[in-house]
């Protein structure tokens, strides 16, 4: 009886799939909010999953569909740098260590997800362009905002960030996606660059 069972007892039993490849879906599932936002060259990733198991995915979320269960994923949406802030300050402003995030959004400026690109230094010579918009294009997104935190506490800008924003926001343009934003993160406060007109 299937009732009883966790998210990936279910999964391994509906899929064929050992444990761990159920495992792995399974925390697809939590990063996406639902099977049908998992996209299927991350499914595909996950040791043990091949074309058909693939299919199978597509297969009940098709039927979720036809039986009105799954209701279409509602993504938070970003009207502002605060929104963006307020989501990442709290986890971000408690790191020892700087890191590098960039939050990915759909035309609606839903937020698809975010990801985390780089941990240790973020300055914009160890910094590779290409690497901020990697998933951004996998991922068919419109828009990135990037986020990344100061250890020190002290959330001013240097002119490295500034750099860096700039640079981003000219190979954006090449790829037809926008850096809405840079925001940097210090204990208990953030700057958004853009609306310090800075790289912008």
């Amino acid at each position: 009886h299937a009732a009883g069972l966790s998210l990936q007892e279910t999964l391994a039993l509906a899929l064929r799939v050992s444990p761990q490849a159920a495992g792995e879906i399974a925390a697809l599932y939590a990063e996406y909010g639902s099977l049908a936002a998992i996209p299927r060259y991350r499914l595909l990733e996950v040791d043990g999953v091949g074309e058909k198991v693939a299919d199978a995915v597509a297969a009940i979320v098709e039927i979720a569909n036809r039986e009105r269960i799954l209701q279409p994923v509602s993504r938070p949406r970003v009207s502002s740098p605060a929104d963006v802030a307020n989501a990442l300050m709290y986890e971000m402003s408690a790191l020892e260590q700087e890191q590098l995030r960039v939050v990915l959004l759909d035309t609606r400026n839903g937020i698809i997800r975010v990801v985390t690109v780089y941990q240790g230094s973020v300055n914009s010579a160890q910094v590779r362009i290409g690497e901020l918009f990697r998933e951004a294009v996998r991922e068919n997104a419109t828009a990135i905002i990037l986020v990344h935190n100061h250890p020190s506490g002290d959330p001013a800008p240097s002119p490295d960030d500034v750099a860096m924003t700039r640079t981003a926001r000219d190979a954006g343009k090449g790829l037809d996606i926008e850096v809405l934003d840079h925001i940097i993160v210090g204990k208990g406060q953030w700057v958004s660059l853009k609306e310090r007109g800075l790289g912008f």
